[in-house]
C-alpha cells in the first residue's frame, strides 16, 4: 500500500508495539486498490494471511472470491483490510503443548481491537471509501458501535459517522468528521459454520452490486 500522510511508518510501529502484550501473531497490512470506492472491512488475518501477507486467502479466500464474482469484481478492484492486523491465536490448554503457528484463531478483543484502532482509522482516511463493507460482528461493532444482531441487519446499507480513536494518547473512540455509506454483511468463515448463510449472502452482494452500478 502506498502510505499517505495519515499511514505512516512511525504510526505503523507505535502499534505494533501496542499489541505486544497480547496473544497474538505476525503482521499484516492491507491489499489493494488505494483509491477504491469500496473497502472491504474483515475482523483479524489467520494464520495463513500471516504467513503470505496477504488477506483472505485458503477456504476463506475462496468464499471471498466468490463475493467478487457476485459483484463483477477483483481484488484489484477494491481495497481490503481489517480491524486488526496481527492474528489472535488461542491459549494452551492444560497439559497441550503447540507451537503458536500451530494454535487455532479466535476473536480478537477489545484491548487488542483498541492496539489496532489508530491504523484502521488512518487507512480509512487515506483510502476515502465510498461504501465500506463489513465482514461479520467484530468489524460492523468496531465502526458504528451498534449493537444489532448482524442477522438482523445483513444487506441494509446505511449512511453514518463511524468511530475514530480520538487521539493515540486518548482510548475513546469519537464520531468521524465524515459519513460513509456501511453495508453490513456475513463474515466469508461464517459459512463454513452455517452452510446455509451462502444464500443470504449471495442475496447481500446482488444488493450491494445494485449499489454500485
Amino acid at each position: 500500500m502506498t502510505q499517505n500522510k495519515q499511514l505512516t511508518n512511525k504510526l505503523i510501529e507505535i502499534c505494533k508495539k501496542r499489541m505486544e502484550p497480547y496473544p497474538c501473531d505476525g503482521f499484516l497490512m492491507g491489499k489493494g486498490n488505494t483509491n477504491a470506492s469500496i473497502m472491504f472491512v474483515g475482523e483479524a488475518p489467520g494464520r495463513q494471511e500471516v504467513i503470505e501477507n496477504k488477506p483472505f486467502i485458503g477456504k476463506s479466500g475462496a468464499v471471498m472470491d466468490q463475493y467478487f464474482t457476485w459483484l463483477g469484481l477483483t481484488r484489484e478492484d477494491v481495497y481490503i483490510t481489517s480491524v486488526i492486523r496481527s492474528r489472535p491465536y488461542r491459549k494452551l490448554k492444560p497439559g497441550e503443548e503447540k507451537e503458536i503457528e500451530a494454535r487455532g484463531n479466535r476473536t480478537p478483543n477489545q484491548s487488542e481491537i483498541l492496539a489496532h484502532a489508530p491504523l484502521l482509522d488512518a487507512q480509512i482516511e487515506d483510502v476515502k471509501p465510498k461504501i465500506i463493507v463489513t465482514l461479520g460482528g467484530v468489524a460492523f461493532r468496531r465502526l458504528t458501535g451498534m449493537k444489532e444482531r448482524l442477522v438482523d441487519i445483513h444487506g441494509t446499507p446505511f449512511t453514518t459517522n463511524i468511530l475514530k480513536l480520538k487521539s493515540l494518547e486518548d482510548k475513546r473512540y469519537i464520531s468521524s468528521e465524515e459519513s460513509y455509506i456501511v453495508f453490513p454483511t456475513f463474515h466469508p468463515a461464517s459459512i463454513f459454520y452455517n452452510p446455509k448463510l451462502k444464500l443470504v449472502i449471495e442475496e447481500d452482494m446482488r444488493k450491494l452490486r445494485e449499489m454500485i452500478y
